[in-house]
């Protein structure tokens, strides 16, 4: 099993953020781009850029709504990235047709909650995520905003329980996105007990810019929580602590 990142920031929009962002202790930096709803923060070739001028243990993530396994492919080699996040619905058996076609590429795939999911919701989504297990190196629990459909970047906490089912109940990782920011992710690491967790507009300022303060107080927070959290449950599937290496960026 390759190493999930324990603490990830999307939305990076030039080199210096991405340097900043490691500088305070983040793993992994998303760069989201052919999303269904928002506009990208870059280009794909500002991307690329990006992602060729970062240090090997920062690990690029293209995040991404793409459903098809060859456009999938095509992109993350554009932009230069071994790892991916999909955020749209898709089918195992289209996993299972990237993972054939690319069994070097680190997968993630979302598996969105909505609000105020009912006991059949849960049990669907649960079918759902152990069915994609089976063809992704990690999973991802994010929100649902009904009112623009989008499914990640949405600012919303979801019901904590759901993830923790998840992380509890699946044979991969789990990173746990949604509303997350320094006030809340501690608790929520305690309540989810994931491998790791994912920040997008909670750490930003008026701009649209990540803040430093709040990348220094989430990326802290976070490494304390998962640390803790690791120890009350020593060998526990969710739990990356003892893995140190993430997948490198292509050179």
């Amino acid at each position: 099993m390759r190493p999930c990142p324990r603490v990830q920031v999307a939305g990076v929009r030039d080199l210096d953020e991405a340097l900043m962002l490691a500088r305070l202790g983040v793993d992994s930096v998303g760069l989201p781009l052919r999303l269904a709803v928002h506009a990208p923060d870059v280009t794909e070739a500002q991307a690329a850029s990006i992602v060729a001028a970062l240090p090997p243990a920062l690990l690029a993530v293209c995040i991404t709504y793409a459903t098809d396994p060859t456009e999938i492919d095509a992109l993350c080699r554009a932009v230069g990235t071994r790892a991916v996040q999909l955020h749209a619905p898709m089918a195992p058996a289209a996993l299972a047709a990237l993972r054939a076609r690319r069994p070097d590429l680190y997968v993630v795939k979302s598996v969105i909650v909505p609000p105020d999911p009912t006991p059949e919701r849960r049990e669907a989504l649960l079918a759902e995520a152990r069915a994609l297990a089976a063809h992704c190196d990690a999973l991802l629990t994010d929100s649902l905003d009904p009112a623009s459909g989008a499914t990640g970047a949405t600012g919303r906490v979801h019901d904590w329980a759901v993830s923790a089912l998840l992380a509890r109940a699946c044979p991969r990782p789990l990173i746990l996105a949604g509303g997350l920011g320094p006030d809340n992710v501690a608790a929520a690491i305690r309540a989810v007990r994931p491998a790791g967790v994912d920040a997008h507009t909670g750490l930003e300022d008026a701009r649209g810019r990540k803040d430093p303060a709040l990348v220094a107080a989430f990326a802290a927070r976070a490494r304390a929580a998962l640390d803790a959290a690791a120890d009350d449950a020593p060998g526990a599937g969710s739990s990356c602590r003892a893995r140190e290496t993430t997948p490198g960026n292509r050179r």
